[in-house]
């Protein structure tokens, strides 16, 4: 149980005797007002929330030692040992993560336009230069079926997609296309503060991805969601548009082995939460094929620098993501080739824009490129899966 300093002892006893739970230990988080000396609360003082096997903790502090942020902390921490956080009009429950018998990695995120699925993209890439990988991504567009692909989509197999109401850029088609890994596409619905999905269907897509039988499956998150899987590594990517204090963000950190900062990430705030390796890394756009200094509108999610493109850049869009916008900045677009993260409306809006005008389309991927980061993954990655 979680109390402090602003309420009397007797009152705390008097809780305790109530309360359907036999509390083994309480845990002084602050305060001082109402402190004596030598105060008795009926119960053992411990100094940490692992200190005593308990099944679960009790908040009976309050304002002002535990404020909104002090307490998603606090609650982090319960969560991230696993264990069920409840107070007197909440209760916040661990994720429900699943085993798999195939070793795994999971890459996770603070949120969106982070670089995630690049990482995700980046470390199955790696790891498949001596290795069998298998990628799960799930996504608010995947499929309602785990869908298995082997061979990396066309832009016209892409096109197909669209056109039959199917959403063209989940992120399992992006790394299909563009790291050339075998991939399972998952769909998931909604986001719990810490995470889990109200629906998903990963658990039946990493069952699809074992009978490959490969050394090792790399789970890619959705958003702020989590892969619900019980990885024996996972990789948190963020920068600095999220707050690693925010909710329960630092729940998240508090489970990842590895923090990789895409651009201004808070690593005081990170540190203060737990000590944690943090590797920077930065995000390059590549087309996949060569632009030869031709015209070319760039058309992207956020802010991929576009200065070492072999071309003649004549149009930038971040707005991938706002169809309004989008069409309507199409209208004034003259270019001989398209580039085009696959995200979003790159396919059903862009690509459909650009073959209607008699220009070319060409896919660009998000190459990270890091000091660190390579010898980082590779000392994740369980040694029973290393070929």
């Amino acid at each position: 149980m979680l109390i402090d300093g602003e309420h009397y002892a007797p009152v705390v006893r008097d809780v305790l005797a109530v309360l359907p739970y036999e509390v083994v230990g309480a845990l002084l988080v602050g305060g001082t007002e109402k402190l004596r000396g030598g105060d008795d609360y009926g119960v053992p003082l411990v100094d940490s929330l692992d200190a005593v096997e308990v099944d679960v903790v009790i908040d009976l502090s309050d304002e002002p030692v535990l404020g909104p942020r002090e307490r998603m902390l606090w609650a982090s921490r319960v969560l991230a040992l696993g264990m069920p956080y409840v107070g007197a009009d909440f209760r916040f429950e661990p994720p429900p993560l699943e085993p798999v018998d195939t070793p795994s990695l999971a890459v996770i995120g603070l949120g969106k336009r982070v670089g995630k699925t690049a990482v995700a993209g980046h470390v199955a890439r790696l790891l498949a230069e001596d290795r069998r990988v298998v990628v799960v991504a799930m996504g608010r567009g995947g499929p309602a079926e785990p869908e298995l692909i082997e061979t990396p989509p066309t832009l016209d197999d892409l096109l197909a997609l669209a056109r039959s109401g199917r959403h063209a850029a989940s992120d399992h088609l992006e790394t299909a296309a563009l790291v050339g890994v075998p991939t399972v596409g998952c769909r998931r619905a909604g986001g719990g503060l810490a995470g889990a999905p109200l629906a998903d269907n990963v658990l039946d897509g990493a069952r699809l991805a074992a009978q490959l039988e490969p050394d090792i499956i790399v789970f890619d998150g959705s958003g702020a969601a989590l892969p619900p899987i019980a990885a024996d590594a996972r990789i948190l990517v963020t920068n600095g548009a999220h707050d690693v204090r925010a909710g329960l963000n630092a729940y998240r950190v508090l489970i990842s082995d590895l923090v990789v900062d895409t651009g201004g990430a808070d690593r005081k705030e990170i540190a203060a939460i737990v000590d944690i390796p943090v590797v920077s890394a930065e995000l390059r756009l590549r087309p996949v094929e060569p632009l030869a200094g031709r015209r070319t509108a760039v058309f992207t999610t956020g802010p991929a620098p576009t200065d070492g493109l072999d071309a003649d850049v004549v149009h930038v869009s971040r707005n991938l993501a706002r169809r309004d916008a989008l069409r309507e900045e199409l209208e004034t677009v003259d270019a001989e080739v398209y580039l085009v993260e696959l995200k979003a409306a790159a396919i059903d809006v862009v690509a459909e824009a650009a073959l209607a005008r008699g220009a070319e389309v060409v896919l660009a991927a998000n190459d990270v490129v890091s000091d660190e980061l390579d010898e980082r993954l590779l000392a994740l990655v369980p040694e029973r899966s290393r070929t």
